[in-house]
This record gives structure tokens, sequence and C-alpha cells, in this order.
């Protein structure tokens, strides 16, 4: 009868442990590209593609890489591990998950804003009314 209650007891500590990790991992930040270098932590960084900088993928490493813009106008290479992301030509703005190695930004997923096909014209509605 204690084993059992001590196999129980441990099982449900380890689940608290790996739930408490696995949100640790998941909670993280926004940051602009320098507050991500100086925390070398797993970081969110928000900005724009620079459509007129290199952009390549590499089919044998699977690494698609291109440069983006933060809010700060700071531009980094980023290093994306998998395919170009649906949509990147036509985003808005493209958040990065990762985290700096030396001056690149290695991402883990990439995610993009595109415009909204259901967005109208503001003015033209005004207008109308």
């Amino acid at each position: 009868m204690k084993a059992k209650i001590i196999v129980g007891v441990v099982v449900v500590a380890v689940g608290i442990v790996l739930g408490a990790v696995n949100f640790i991992e998941s909670n993280v930040e926004y940051m602009d590209f320098a507050a991500a270098q100086r925390a070398n932590k797993k970081a969110q960084v928000k900005g724009t593609w620079v459509k007129d900088q290199a952009t390549s993928f590499d089919p044998e490493k699977v690494q698609f890489s291109f440069f983006m813009k933060d809010d700060a106008d700071r531009t980094v290479k980023v290093v994306l591990q998998g395919a170009k992301p649906n949509n990147f030509e036509i985003a808005e703005s493209v958040v990065a998950k990762g985290r700096f190695s030396g001056e690149e930004f290695h991402a883990t997923e990439v995610l993009t804003k595109c415009p909204s096909k259901y967005e109208g014209d503001a003015e033209a509605v005004k207008k109308s009314l």
C-alpha cells in the first residue's frame, strides 16, 4: 500500500515539474534584436522583411534565411530551421521566435501577418454614409 502512494506522489511531482518547465519554455517575451541578443534566451522579435537583401533556402540543411528589420530599425539575418512560411512575400510584418547565435538570429518559428482581404476602405465607407 505504501509503495503505491510513493509511486503516485513521484508521478504527480514529475508531472508538476515537467508542466512548469514546459510553461517557462513556452512563455517567450517580445523584444527587439538588441534586447534578445543581451538576454541570450529564446525571444520573439517583431519586424519587417527587408526585401532588397538576400533571401535563400538551403534544401540540404532545410534552412530558410532572410533579413529582418525590427521596430528599432536594426537589421539582422534570420535563419529558420525549415521551409519559407506561407504568404511570406505578402506579409505586412513578421514575428521570429528563437535566439541569437553569433550575429545571426536562429528562429525555430516564423509567423507572418498578412493584409486582410476582408478589410475595406474606411474613407470610402465614410463617404457613402
